[in-house]
């Protein structure tokens, strides 16, 4: 089964220089916690409800005083629409990742592949993806992390750290 098959085409995104209650109108619109940045018409960071509460919490600003730039955006982490499933279910699993954007050969987001996608996918089609791979990628998603904090604060900003640094288990 192919990438564009199972990701998700119908996408909203925020801009860098737009403030935090744009995005988490688009997640309480949409139903989701994550929402694709992009500038240049390509894919530069994502954001998750969590990075919103936290940038509130230790900046103690209301959400239309908080602009995207100012917060630490998770890295991309993408894969292309014709890469293959288990490329994108390795990238899962090894950066803890729920959601993959998905680019096309000049970097623009094209769609976003869930774990979601994955499990209802194989509802459809058994076996493609297995459930027992999609099992393997929720275990190594929901992996703790490191013992000590799994972000730093440097000044009022929320930098999180490197998502390999896995708690041994």
């Amino acid at each position: 089964m192919k990438l564009e098959q199972l990701m998700s085409l119908d996408l909203r995104t925020c801009s860098p220089s737009d403030t935090l209650d744009c995005a988490a109108r688009i997640m309480w619109e949409r139903d989701c916690g994550f929402v694709p940045i992009v500038a240049s018409d390509r894919a530069v960071g994502v954001i998750t409800d969590r990075d919103i509460c936290i940038a509130a919490y230790t900046q103690g600003k209301l959400l239309t005083e908080i602009t995207i730039s100012n917060i630490a955006m998770k890295p991309v982490v993408s894969v292309r629409r014709e890469d293959s499933l288990q490329m994108a279910e390795d990238l899962m699993r090894r950066h803890q990742l729920r959601r993959l954007l998905v680019t096309d050969e000049g970097g623009r987001l094209v769609g976003v592949l869930s774990l979601n996608d994955l499990a209802r996918a194989s509802s459809r089609h058994p076996g493609d993806p297995s459930e027992s791979e999609i099992s393997k990628t929720l275990r190594a998603i929901s992996q703790p992390r490191r013992a000590s904090a799994s972000a730093t604060y440097v000044g009022a900003r929320f930098v999180p750290r490197d998502s390999d640094e896995l708690l041994e288990t």
